[in-house]
């Protein structure tokens, strides 16, 4: 794990004593971490850079819950489609 789990909490700005999000946020890691995977070959110590991209999915994602934002019809990144989108194998013919 490169994120830990008071990491995403600072950079959502949840307050370190709410626990009732920890595992939905948790989760959230795990996706960031998988995604940024397929991206790279992850190992070892990770730039700041990749890591900062990581909270952003992981913010990203808490905030927006839902692949498309209502009011505004806006299509929101690193959702299902994306994700989806990772383990896709195309077959070249």
């Amino acid at each position: 794990m490169y994120i830990t789990l008071e990491q995403a909490k600072k950079h959502l700005l949840v307050d370190e004593d709410f626990r009732a999000d920890d595992m939905y946020i948790l989760d959230l890691i795990a996706v960031a971490e998988d995604s940024v995977s397929k991206h790279l070959d992850i190992g070892g110590n990770l730039p700041p850079a990749i890591i900062h991209a990581m909270l952003l999915m992981i913010g990203n994602l808490y905030a927006n819950r839902e692949p498309v934002a209502f009011g505004t019809v806006v299509k929101l990144p690193y959702s299902y489609e994306y994700l989806i989108g990772l383990y896709k194998h195309y077959e070249i013919k």
